[in-house]
């Protein structure tokens, strides 16, 4: 009988262990972070999207660059990550707004033409970028090619609307409807010979938003060192793809929490009104606009045109009826949009 006993306890704790390690959650697997791994896969030749690859021997790592090779963040003067959460004092339906507005801001990648850079560099680089736009957020993209039949077939335009007073490049952002605009700036450098050339690029990602060119931030990059059988070029091009696409998902989380700082108190519009007589009628029409928006801000005042700016959490077809609205109001029936381009809007008094 003792015996009996002893071995029904046995078998209980056998149960009991059992149970337990049944019951036991298996480890967390950790999360993958496609982009990175896509970078990482590039520079240490297990992935070939342009020359086969391979990394040269790195017995130190260069300042600016992780252990992946992951791009660094410049800093940016005043800039806390605090500052860039929206303002906790928006009613709900306003930040559901600014939310869905950021999660589809428009980009617009060129290069810094005015730095020497080469351009077949500059070529990968922007095409790069716009690999990154398309494939990993799904977004349709400026060409590089479009971009530059613009400059020179917009050149009449762009004087007679701005006369000079933006750059072409804030123009041809503002008129493909980009929210922000990636100014990308590198230097590449290559060595070696036949059968093993390497290529090494170090640059910046600079961002703008599109209505007033204002900094929003700038993103460092430096790739480690590249290898391809084939050519320097074809090392120095897989370093820019390596660089771009680490920088990319850094560029893209940047913009929408600086941008979510910047519109804390409404998108901002511009309105340009021709005509105009007098500041009185200026002010009357400032008032009226106050009305309709958010805040209202008059920027200038000329007998050609008057410069104010708007913000409100409003898309740009409400934006122009609070125009039309606040014009009646301000005696001004006939105001009529001469043009719009970008959050731009283009009036003409009718007077």
């Amino acid at each position: 009988m003792r015996k009996a006993v002893i071995l029904s306890a046995v078998s209980v704790a056998a149960i009991l262990v059992l149970i337990v390690s049944c019951s036991t959650p298996p480890p967390p697997t950790p999360k993958v972070n496609a982009e990175a791994n896509r970078a990482k896969e590039i520079v240490q030749g297990t992935s070939t999207p342009d020359f086969p690859v391979t990394t040269l021997p790195q017995p130190g790592q260069s300042p600016g660059v992780t252990a992946q090779g992951i791009v660094q963040q410049a800093p940016i003067p005043g800039q806390t990550q605090a500052a860039a959460v929206p303002g906790a004092e928006l009613s709900a339906e306003e930040r559901a707004f600014l939310a869905n507005y950021l999660s589809r801001l428009s980009y617009m990648v060129y290069y810094n033409d005015a730095s020497g850079m080469d351009p077949r560099f500059a070529r990968m680089a922007v095409t790069q970028a716009n690999r990154y736009l398309i494939e990993k957020m799904g977004m349709s993209v400026i060409d590089f090619d479009q971009i530059e039949k613009n400059k020179k077939d917009q050149l009449d335009v762009y004087q007679t609307e701005t006369g000079g007073s933006i750059g072409m490049i804030q123009y041809l952002a503002q008129k493909f409807n980009a929210d922000v605009y990636v100014e990308i700036d590198l230097k590449a450098s290559g060595a070696g010979g036949p059968g093993s050339y390497s290529g090494t690029v170090q640059g910046t990602m600079k961002l703008f938003e599109t209505s007033t060119a204002q900094l929003l931030g700038s993103i460092a990059f430096n790739s480690p060192p590249t290898f391809s059988p084939v050519s320097q070029d074809g090392a120095i091009s897989n370093a820019i793809t390596a660089s771009v696409w680490q920088a990319m998902p850094r560029m893209t989380e940047q913009a929408k929490a600086l941008l979510g700082a910047a519109f804390s108190k409404g998108i901002r519009y511009e309105l340009v009104v021709q005509g105009l007589p007098d500041a009185k009628q200026v002010s009357v029409l400032v008032k009226a606009l106050s009305r309709k928006f958010g805040e209202v801000e008059q920027l200038s005042f000329a007998s050609g045109d008057t410069r104010i700016a708007l913000f409100g959490f409003m898309t740009k077809a409400k934006v122009q009826e609070a125009i039309y609205d606040a014009a009646a109001t301000a005696l001004l029936p006939d105001m009529y949009m001469v043009y719009m381009r970008g959050k731009s809007f283009t009036f003409n008094s009718g007077l």
